[in-house]
């Protein structure tokens, strides 16, 4: 399996993405963020219907782009309008997709490219893929443990970290931004539909077995890595699409570390 070019590039990327999606996770869900990188990942459709349009043989950088700027509006929105979070969130999900449907059915010879994108494929991922997979795993996990402390407090208690010193919305856009490009660099792996399964339900999982943060992020990460290279190497082996295999194994650990959970409840301390 290893010795074909596009398994090895696959391999590392799951290799990349699926503990730093797990790692993320853990403050997503915390924070409940969720609903916010799904309308993210489904934002980032019109930024890959945008690139095809203006000619990029690989709509990476539009997609990017166009889903920070689907971060901003979500965030600005947030801070300067009564409305509440999920409507605001409901209202960019169901616009930005609308955009992506109308300038791809102006746009022909794209279907299987387009495919690819929605549920994620191990023959699309490149070496540039991987390159920016391993630069943002080291990146947001170095920044992530640095300022472990100070996020774990501004996502408990932000009213106390903001009269504690800690730069509160610094932290809150910083998180944001590596949100966004954690969520668009997973969706050549996972598919835009899918992507946010690794954020949530290995962090989910973690929870019936960890007794605190530290579990739970380490317990997360080590979910999340078992299940991107799980899935990816089902993926091969029943020629199936990436992203629903990942999703498939994703759940599997999840269904079995809830059950352990319940086991070890019932057990006399």
């Amino acid at each position: 399996m290893l010795t074909e070019p596009h398994m090895q590039r696959a391999f590392l990327t799951a290799l990349c993405m699926g503990p730093l999606c797990a790692l993320m996770g853990v403050f997503v869900t915390a924070r409940r963020m969720a609903f916010f990188s799904d309308t993210i990942s489904h934002g980032a459709l019109a930024g890959v219907a945008l690139g095809f349009w203006m000619g990029f043989a690989d709509p990476t950088v539009p997609m990017i782009a166009f889903s920070l700027l689907v971060a901003g509006i979500l965030v600005w929105l947030q801070e300067n309008t009564e409305l509440l979070s999920d409507t605001i969130l409901a209202v960019v999900l169901s616009g930005s997709v609308a955009l992506g449907i109308v300038i791809l059915s102006s746009l022909k010879g794209y279907r299987g490219e387009i495919q690819s994108y929605l549920f994620g494929d191990i023959l699309a991922i490149g070496w540039g893929d991987l390159k920016l997979a391993l630069v943002l795993l080291l990146v947001v996990s170095l920044g992530l443990f640095v300022n472990l402390s100070r996020l774990t407090l501004v996502t408990a208690h932000p009213e106390l970290a903001h009269s504690c010193g800690v730069p509160v919305r610094l932290l809150n856009y910083l998180f944001v931004v590596a949100l966004t490009l954690v969520v668009t660099l997973s969706i050549r792996l996972l598919g835009i539909i899918l992507v946010t399964s690794l954020l949530v339900i290995p962090p989910a999982a973690s929870r019936s077995l960890s007794r605190n943060l530290r579990q739970q992020i380490c317990y997360s990460v080590i979910l999340g890595l078992v299940s991107s290279v799980g899935g990816v190497v089902g993926s091969y082996h029943f020629d199936a699409p990436c992203g629903p295999m990942i999703v498939l194994v994703c759940l599997g650990m999840f269904i079995g570390a809830f059950l352990i959970g319940r086991f070890k409840e019932r057990i006399p301390s």
